[in-house]
């Protein structure tokens, strides 16, 4: 029975890695605490259901998480989700200066490197500073043939500081992350890189032109948006944007949609872009913030 099991269980992970496609998702899931930490609140039991729900009807592959609470946290929810029965064989929990909220990653793939900075500084109006969250670098095996590199980030929030402006910390944090790209880009042109997270600002502020970056080493903006939203170029916007509905966080105090989260690719990774899209949910606010975003990708560099 024991050897019948471990065949079952041997064809099923075989399975996964011979897939065609992977999908890869990113999700703020708003104080993922278990006890209140300072001013933050404990993550009520109702709440982490509803982000077990999202994450088991997207079905990620590999999946980053921000705002996450101490490891015990994120123990919860791989526990919860082996409950219901998609569980991930490998997991990453960074602890960078921030000692609440941190950052994660869940994967059903071997993660064979990890390059995670948790120590990285910038200088501000002659103050040293510290990149709250780190940032979480590693290199996933999908097959023995297609590696990727994930690098999940949570940029300065827009919560106003006294120790210096909000947006130019969020603007250092951003040329540091984007140097770490571009040096792997600079090495391979072509590498399978993705950047995803809460970046804490919309397209076309500095932070996220920086870290996209320019001519052939700029990554692309996926920009998912709902599948049901409108598709066709509207007639009336000079820049021919469509108009589907892509906000991801909603900020209630101003009563405020944005778009906040992201997915970037490198142009080696680009081509491998089956979909993409922002995750719809009944009652997704009861889950976080934030909602996930999400891309697939063919298992087969082009």
């Amino acid at each position: 029975m024991l050897f019948r099991s471990l065949i079952i269980y041997s064809f099923l992970g075989l399975c996964v890695i011979a897939a065609d496609t992977f999908t890869v998702a990113t999700f703020n899931v708003e104080n993922y605490f278990l006890t209140p930490f300072a001013t933050r609140k404990a993550k009520t039991k109702e709440s982490r259901v509803k982000v077990v729900e999202a994450i088991v009807s997207i079905k990620p592959d590999v999946l980053a998480l921000q705002e996450m609470g101490r490891k015990v946290a994120l123990e919860d929810l791989r526990n919860r989700l082996n409950q219901k029965g998609s569980g991930y064989s490998h997991s990453l929990w960074l602890s960078g200066p921030d000692p609440a909220i941190h950052l994660a990653v869940l994967s059903r793939f071997p993660i064979v490197g990890h390059h995670s900075k948790t120590n990285e500084t910038y200088l501000l109006d002659g103050k040293r500073f510290q990149v709250s969250r780190g940032f979480v670098v590693v290199d996933i095996q999908v097959r023995r043939d297609y590696i990727f590199t994930l690098f999940n980030a949570h940029l300065k929030s827009m919560r106003k500081v006294v120790i210096a402006d909000q947006a130019d910390m969020r603007l250092e944090e951003a040329r540091l992350l984007r140097s770490l790209v571009e040096k792997r880009l600079k090495a391979n042109s072509n590498a399978n890189i993705l950047l995803v997270g809460d970046l804490n600002d919309s397209p076309s502020k500095d932070p996220i032109k920086n870290i996209i970056g320019e001519r052939s080493l700029k990554l692309v903006d996926l920009r998912p948006f709902e599948k049901h939203g409108d598709q066709a170029p509207s007639s009336v916007n000079t820049k021919n944007f469509s108009r589907e509905v892509t906000w991801t966080h909603f900020y209630g105090r101003e009563d405020h949609f944005s778009r906040l989260d992201y997915i970037l690719a490198s142009q080696g990774m680009l081509r491998e872009l089956d979909s993409s899209f922002v995750h719809v949910m009944d009652d997704w606010g009861k889950a976080s913030d934030h909602r996930p975003v999400v891309a697939r990708f063919v298992v087969n560099d082009r």
